[in-house]
């Protein structure tokens, strides 16, 4: 079948909770490979949830849906303050970006007690703004930045990922409503090796099925290289010669 839409393919999903310094408890899903350890963790930060982001907004649940079955990943999504989804509503209320960075370190904290290896941030627009502002004070491997507004990022947050080597990679649409390529490439040429990708006729929203897949692609392109390129169907088919 094609892999499309709303689609599951198979993976441990469990429900968990997070829980923060400042006493909240905040909702989520861990989705992980069925029948062997996953390779790598990536930990989503959701769209703005005041425009009505949340842990389903469609490309981290479709990503949560595909990729520890193609690409042996396992996936963190969850509720920041105050924000609700089927699965739940998180405690406290959104603080604009402030005291998100607790939810951020709350995500972190549960990745390294469940040993999950080789910790990602991927954030979407307003989740780009957590990723950048609070990722370099945990243990990630890199952060990728899917429409990347940098709207409460500041140049200074930028900036200051120029000394750390660790990756940041940015995904740009080419009609996105906050930041074109152009401007993206002047807004990140404070990191000299962030790695800027345009995207042909891209939308903030990432909308369609089409671009799920390039979003998914180059996500597993920087993470887990080996498991491209990533099958349209299920259960994939089998490469020839093997």
């Amino acid at each position: 079948m094609e892999i499309r839409g709303p689609l599951e393919l198979p993976a441990h999903r469990q429900e968990i909770e997070l829980h923060t310094l400042d006493g909240l408890t905040l909702v989520g899903e861990l989705a992980t490979p069925l029948d062997r350890p996953a390779v790598a963790t990536l930990v989503t930060l959701h769209p703005l949830p005041t425009a009505g982001g949340f842990m389903d907004s469609h490309v981290l649940r479709k990503a949560a849906a595909r990729l520890p079955a193609l690409a042996d990943l396992a996936v963190l999504r969850f509720n920041t303050r105050g924000t609700s989804s089927p699965r739940g509503t998180s405690d406290g209320a959104f603080d604009g970006g402030g005291a998100e960075e607790f939810d951020v370190a709350a995500a972190l904290d549960f990745v390294h007690q469940r040993g999950l290896p080789r910790p990602w941030l991927v954030g979407w627009s307003f989740g780009t703004e957590l990723a950048l502002k609070y990722g370099r004070d945990h243990e990630v491997e890199g952060v990728i930045l899917l429409s990347p507004p940098l709207h409460r990022a500041t140049a200074e947050d930028v900036a200051a990922w120029a000394e750390d080597e660790r990756q940041v990679i940015a995904l740009i649409p080419e009609l996105d409503d906050y930041l074109r390529p152009a401007e993206a490439a002047e807004r990140f040429a404070a990191i000299p090796h962030a790695v800027v990708i345009p995207v042909e006729g891209g939308k903030h929203l990432w909308v369609g099925e089409n671009q799920t897949r390039r979003v998914l692609t180059e996500i597993v392109a920087a993470i887990a290289p080996d498991a491209l390129p990533l099958p349209n169907e299920w259960p994939p088919a089998p490469v020839a010669g093997v």
